[in-house]
C-alpha cells in the first residue's frame, strides 16, 4: 500500500461535502490504492453535525480510509495537506450586496491561505470551490505566497459538465461522447461556454458540435443562458444549491489533477491567468481549457476565437477584475 495522503474539505458539514466525502473515501478521486486521512473542518457551531458525518464515514468500513480527524482549527485541519478542497465560504442572504459578500469570504480565504502558507505542503493542490470560487481563490493564492500560483484552480468542472449534457442531450447521444466544450472565465452568470471547439461522435465519427447540433440559434442563445443560469434554476427547483452535481464535478476536476487528462481532450477549470495567449488580463483566476500531464496543467494555445467568442470573454474578465479590486482593497494590501 503507498502512504495515505491527507486531504482536506472545509465546509464538512454542508450538503456538497456530505455527497462528496463518500467519494473520496472510496477511491474515486486518488485512485483504488491510495489510503486516504480525511482532514474535515467546520465552524465550531456545525461540529456535532461533523460527528454525524464522521459516524457515517465509519460506519461505511472504507479499506482506503485511515483516519478522520474532524475539526474547527486551521492549525490542525491545514498540517502537512496533499489536497485542500475549499467548499466551505459565506453563502449570499437575501439582501446582501455582492461587495458585502465578496468582503466576508476575502476574510475566510485570506484566514485559509495564510493557513495554507503557514501549515500545508508547498506541494499542496488546492482547489476552491465555496463562491465567489475565481475571486476567493485568488484571494487564497495571494495569502499563500510560498505556495506556487500554479497550484491553486477553482471549480467550473460544474459549468463545463452541464454543458457538455447539455450538447449530449440535444444530439441524443451520451455525455462521453462530447468532448472539448470550454467554459471561459468567472463561475458567474458571465460565465462564456463555447462550443466552437466541442466534438461530438455520432455514430463512430466526431464532428464538430455545430455541425452535430445543427441549430446556430440555439447554440448561441438557449444553450449559453441554460448553463449560465443553471446554478438559479436547480435552487429554484430544489430550494437548495446543486449539491450532488457539484461534488461529481469537484471529483472530475482533483482526479484529473491527480490522474491528467485524456489524450487529445482538455477540460475547464479556473487557473491562474499568468502569460496566456487569449489576451485575458494578467493576476486574475479565470476559466481556460486546459490538458494536465504529471499534476501539472497547461492551458491549450492557439484556439482560434471569432468575434462573438471574443467579446463574451472579455465581459467575463470585465467582472473577474472588477470583484479582484474590490476584494483587494478588503485585503488591506495591494
Amino acid at each position: 500500500m503507498a502512504e495515505p495522503i491527507r486531504v482536506l474539505v472545509t465546509g464538512a458539514a454542508g450538503q456538497i461535502a456530505y455527497s462528496l466525502l463518500f467519494s473520496i473515501a472510496k477511491g474515486d478521486v486518488f485512485g483504488k490504492d491510495q489510503p486516504i486521512v480525511l482532514l474535515l473542518l467546520d465552524i465550531t457551531p456545525m461540529l456535532p453535525v461533523l460527528d454525524g458525518v464522521v459516524m457515517e464515514l465509519q460506519d461505511c468500513a472504507l479499506p482506503l480510509l485511515k483516519e478522520i480527524i474532524p475539526t474547527d482549527k486551521e492549525e490542525v485541519a491545514f498540517k502537512d495537506l496533499d489536497a485542500a478542497i475549499l467548499v466551505g465560504s459565506m453563502p449570499r442572504k437575501e439582501g446582501m450586496e455582492r461587495k458585502d459578500l465578496l468582503k466576508a469570504n476575502v476574510a475566510i480565504f485570506k484566514s485559509q491561505g495564510a493557513a495554507l502558507e503557514k501549515y500545508a505542503k508547498k506541494t499542496v493542490k488546492v482547489l476552491v470551490v465555496g463562491n465567489p470560487a475565481n475571486t476567493n481563490c485568488l484571494i487564497a493564492a495571494k495569502s499563500a505566497p510560498s505556495i506556487p500560483k500554479e497550484n491553486f484552480s477553482c471549480l467550473t468542472r460544474l459549468d463545463h459538465n452541464r454543458a457538455r449534457s447539455q450538447v449530449a442531450m440535444r444530439c441524443g447521444v451520451p455525455a462521453s461522447q462530447v468532448k472539448n466544450v470550454i467554459i471561459w472565465g468567472n463561475h458567474s452568470s458571465t460565465q462564456y461556454p463555447d462550443v466552437h471547439h466541442c466534438l461530438v461522435n455520432m455514430s463512430g465519427s466526431e464532428l464538430a458540435c455545430f455541425d452535430a447540433v445543427k441549430d446556430d440559434a440555439w447554440l448561441k442563445g438557449d444553450f449559453i443562458t441554460t448553463v449560465q443560469q443553471r446554478g438559479a434554476a436547480v435552487i429554484k427547483a430544489r430550494k437548495l444549491s446543486s449539491a450532488m452535481s457539484a461534488a461529481k464535478a469537484i471529483c472530475d476536476h482533483m482526479r484529473d489533477i491527480w490522474s491528467g487528462t485524456p489524450e487529445n481532450e482538455f477540460i475547464s477549470m479556473g487557473v491562474y491567468s499568468s502569460g496566456n495567449s487569449y489576451g485575458v488580463p494578467e493576476d486574475l483566476i479565470y476559466s481556460f481549457p486546459v490538458q494536465i500531464k504529471g499534476k501539472t496543467w497547461k492551458i491549450v494555445d492557439g484556439l482560434p476565437i471569432n468575434d462573438f467568442s471574443r467579446s463574451k470573454m472579455d465581459a467575463t474578465a470585465a467582472e473577474l477584475i472588477e470583484e479582484r479590486d474590490t476584494a483587494v482593497t478588503f485585503l488591506g494590501n495591494k
